[in-house]
């Protein structure tokens, strides 16, 4: 098996700069739709103590990405999880969620939210069998009729 690694990196850094423009790239493909699309995030909301932005590396070659950020006193949110399509397959999406798990948990933060959406069905069966379920839509994605929200307890 090839040696994976995963590592805290700058949202701004070239490496996560290249796996989120793909990222958007997939994701305007799957919802071409007006205002189905939530790409923002801001660096500050995974600075220390906030949250992280995570670059798995199969070996030198950025494979994948995600963030988590704090939402509230007891809950954060994962963001912007990703992996090159011809990487897929290997358990780098499981590290990636296993990484994000861990860090909200340093945090303080006992349950996990994320946002995703039915045309995504590798990322549907990774979060199911990771434990979450649909919960209803919260924050800005209330009003958006394609988003599919999913949650989880980390006790």
């Amino acid at each position: 098996m090839t040696p994976l690694s995963i590592q805290r990196t700058q949202l701004e850094s070239p490496e996560a700069t290249g796996l989120i423009d793909a990222l958007n790239a997939e994701i305007t493909e799957r919802y071409p739709e007006e205002g189905a699309n939530f790409f923002h995030l801001d660096p500050a909301e995974i600075a220390p103590g906030h949250g992280a932005f995570f670059v798995a590396y199969v070996e030198a070659v950025a494979a994948g990405c995600g963030a988590v950020r704090r939402l509230s006193d007891d809950t954060s949110e994962i963001k912007r999880m990703y992996v090159v399509p011809a990487l897929r397959g290997r358990g780098i999406a499981r590290a990636l969620l296993t990484a994000l798990e861990a860090e909200a948990k340093s945090l303080g933060l006992k349950r996990l939210v994320l946002e995703t959406g039915e045309r995504q069905p590798e990322a549907l069966g990774l979060y199911r069998q990771a434990g979450f379920t649909v919960i209803p839509a919260y924050g800005e994605y209330i009003d958006a009729p394609l988003s599919l929200c999913m949650g989880k307890d980390l006790s």
